[in-house]
């Protein structure tokens, strides 16, 4: 006869219930545990951080503010303007008596103011000839001539030019009158009218262009410094 198995007792039955029962644990590895931890740690951190920044603004919104400063700045002295240029301007006036004046013209002719006595001379000083504003002041004068002429005006014109550009310069424009080729500054000197001068920006020595009206007593009766050129005839006899 075959044996039979034996039969658990009912108390070993109870205990094998009660183990499956309970909860299993998990078990976790320390190694897998350390990233959890650091990134705790982190945000515990952060939570600090901010609640420290927090707090620092809290102080700063009650914190009194510093005293403002005023500085006076010490007023500097402004700089001299510079000084304008000035063109030499002859010391003659009206009034004076007319410096005696002499020398050879366009044709070879000499001019004496002595000669002249008794007219009322028109004596023009001017830069160049052959240029824009001197041609203009010489046109000028010729096409009143026949008039001046004979209001008993006597024209002579004086510039630093040779006899040889005189002469050239009158053909060109029909000029009745003498043109005193004053290459030695003889007679400019004794109106007083060269000297600093500027154009364009650059400044140098030469002619001021300038017209004296002597009158037939030998006194001066006009000192005409600001020419019109191209009306000069007219500005000479007040029109």
């Amino acid at each position: 006869m075959a044996k039979k198995s034996a039969k658990p007792s009912p108390k070993k039955v109870v205990k094998k219930v009660v183990k499956a029962t309970k909860p299993v644990k998990k078990q976790v590895s320390k190694k897998a545990a350390k990233p959890a931890v650091k990134e705790a740690a982190k945000k515990v951190v952060a939570v600090k951080a901010v609640k420290k920044a927090a707090a620092t603004k809290r102080v700063a919104t009650v914190a009194p503010k510093k005293p403002v400063k005023i500085v006076v700045k010490k007023a500097t002295p402004k700089k001299a303007a510079a000084t304008k240029f000035v063109a030499h301007s002859t010391h003659l006036q009206p009034g004076d008596v007319a410096p005696a004046f002499k020398g050879v013209d366009q044709n070879g002719n000499v001019v004496d103011s002595a000669a002249l006595a008794g007219k009322t001379i028109i004596l023009y000083f001017y830069p160049k000839d052959d240029t824009p504003g001197c041609t203009a002041t010489a046109c000028s004068l010729r096409d009143e001539y026949q008039y001046l002429s004979d209001k008993n005006y006597a024209v002579v014109g004086v510039s630093a030019d040779d006899e040889k550009s005189h002469k050239k310069f009158a053909a060109k424009y029909s000029l009745p009158f003498p043109l005193l080729a004053d290459t030695q500054r003889e007679v400019m000197r004794a109106y007083n009218v060269w000297g600093k001068k500027q154009f364009m920006g650059r400044i140098f020595d030469g002619v001021i262009r300038t017209t004296f009206v002597i009158g037939p007593d030998g006194i001066l009766k006009q000192v005409i410094k600001s020419v019109d050129t191209a009306n000069h005839a007219k500005q000479i006899m007040g029109e």
